[in-house]
């Protein structure tokens, strides 16, 4: 039985994650990413350093789900280890979250400079302001506020360096020239309401990684694990299998 890495996103840990591991069973492995959860943080907080850090807890061989920015460290690690990475699983993920002069699929770079400048002057605010531009243009994006608000502190309060660092991941990082070396067979699902990371990110992942599939959850925002679960893992279950 290959073992299924769940990894979370900017701001939350494994815990959001809980559903669709009970659905896998005893394969589910909930990781948190480092500074998240009690996971010590990494320096300098960079992709490849975030990759190595979760590789060194996993097996030799594994699937790994990954959610928005977990996304783009789940790729990097795929990349570095590309014999350990079975299947691999993007779900509302972006190769580039910001918007660029060649790349109108991200959201305005203001948006999340605006949100690391507030950080330091209201953390909780601003957490749970993000969580409502990951629910926003959802069909019931009231009822997926709720739950992520509910899983937001859970696992504690990551260090606020470790939020920071995060978004600077956010701001930055461009996987665009990279991805077509990225050889593992790969799922893409994609709300198509997403208003972090557009449906057309997911569809230009579809087009450029090697191997890749792409579902539409046509109604779902940033986070189509819990609002339309039963979709999600209608999908997702078959693949891995």
């Amino acid at each position: 039985m290959t073992t299924v890495a769940l990894l979370h996103g900017w701001g939350m840990h494994s815990g959001v994650w809980t559903a669709t591991a009970q659905s896998l069973g005893e394969r589910a492995l909930l990781i948190d990413m480092p500074g998240y959860g009690e996971r010590a943080s990494v320096s300098p907080y960079h992709l490849p350093n975030l990759a190595d850090a979760i590789a060194a807890d996993l097996p030799d061989k594994f699937d790994l789900v990954a959610w928005s920015l977990g996304g783009q460290v789940a790729m990097t690690l795929a990349q570095l280890y590309p014999a350990r990475v079975r299947r691999l699983v993007l779900v509302g993920v972006n190769p580039c979250f910001t918007q660029r002069d060649d790349w109108q699929c991200g959201i305005a770079a203001e948006v999340l400079t605006q949100f690391a400048q507030d950080l330091a002057n209201n953390y909780e605010l601003t957490l749970k302001r993000f969580l409502a531009l990951q629910a926003r243009g959802d069909d019931d994006a009231r009822v997926l506020l709720a739950q992520l608000r509910q899983l937001l502190f859970a696992r504690g309060r990551p260090d606020a360096a470790v939020l920071q660092a995060g978004l600077d991941i956010l701001l930055t990082a461009d996987l665009r020239d990279s991805v077509h070396s990225l050889i593992t067979p790969s799922l893409i699902i994609h709300g198509g309401l997403d208003q972090l990371a557009p449906v057309r990110a997911g569809k230009w992942l579809a087009q450029n990684l090697p191997n890749a599939i792409l579902h539409i959850v046509a109604r779902a925002s940033h986070a189509p694990f819990l609002s339309y679960r039963t979709q999600f893992e209608d999908v997702l279950i078959p693949f891995l299998e």
